[in-house]
C-alpha cells in the first residue's frame, strides 16, 4: 500500500472514529467486603437481601446518577430473568423508569424466549455481539451482576470504569465478582463517596493487566 494511500486512509478511519466513538462499557456492582455479590436465594444462599439496611434515599440517588440517563445494559441471562421478574412488575421509581427503558443485550442461548424489551440477544459468539453493539451510537453500556460476563469483558479490555459499591458486611459465602481464576489486572482510583450506612461508592478505571 503506499503511504500517500496510506495516510489518507489512517485520516478518514481517525476522523471516522471521532465521529462515531465506540460506546463506553461501566461495570457497577454492589459486593460485600469479602467480594460477594449474589442476591437471590439459590443453591443454598440464605442471605438474599442482605443489601436492604444498607439503603438509603441519598444512595438511591447517587446510584441513579451513577448510571447515567439514558444507558444500555449488557446482561448474562441469569441476571437478565432475575430483572425481569422485578423490574417489568410495575414498579415506580426512577430506577425502574430507566431499566425499563434501557435496550438489554444479553447473552444467552435461548433468545426467543427473552421477553423484558426492548431487548436483543448478543448472538453465538458473545464478545463479538458485544463488540458490534459497542460500535453503534447510543448511551453507556452498564453490565450488573453476570460475573462470567464481567470476568470476559475485563480480559478482553472492553472496560472503561468499574463503579464497585462495597457493604460493610461479611457474608462468607455466595457467588463473588471475580472467581480465583480471573486474570490480574491494575486499575486506577477514580473518586469514592460513602453513604450514612457506610456504603462506599469506588469508581475505577482499568488500565491494563498488572505489573510485576
Amino acid at each position: 500500500m503506499p503511504f500517500a494511500y496510506f495516510d489518507h486512509f489512517l485520516l478518514r478511519f481517525t476522523l471516522n472514529l471521532l465521529a462515531h466513538p465506540m460506546r463506553k462499557i461501566r461495570i457497577i456492582e454492589h459486593l460485600s467486603l469479602d467480594g460477594v455479590i449474589q442476591h437471590d436465594d439459590e443453591d443454598g444462599f440464605a442471605h438474599g437481601n442482605w443489601t436492604t439496611p444498607y439503603r438509603t434515599p441519598a444512595g438511591l440517588a447517587a446510584l441513579v446518577e451513577a448510571y447515567g440517563s439514558p444507558f444500555d445494559l449488557l446482561l448474562g441471562r441469569r441476571t437478565y430473568d432475575a430483572w425481569a421478574g422485578f423490574w417489568s412488575q410495575g414498579v415506580d421509581s426512577p430506577m425502574a423508569k430507566g431499566l425499563n427503558a434501557a435496550t438489554k443485550y444479553v447473552a444467552t442461548h435461548r433468545p426467543d424466549s427473552l421477553a423484558w424489551g426492548p431487548v436483543q440477544a448478543l448472538g453465538v459468539d458473545i464478545l463479538a455481539g458485544i463488540r458490534a453493539v459497542q460500535a453503534t451510537d447510543g448511551p453507556d453500556l452498564i453490565v450488573c451482576g453476570s460475573s462470567t460476563l464481567t470476568t470476559r469483558l475485563l480480559e478482553q479490555g472492553l472496560v472503561d470504569e468499574v463503579l464497585l459499591l462495597v457493604y460493610p458486611v461479611l457474608l462468607g459465602r455466595g457467588k463473588r465478582l471475580f472467581s480465583d481464576q480471573a486474570a490480574p489486572h491494575a486499575l486506577a482510583f477514580v473518586s469514592t463517596q460513602v453513604t450514612a450506612t457506610g456504603v462506599l461508592l469506588n469508581t475505577y478505571r482499568p488500565v491494563g493487566a498488572l505489573r510485576p
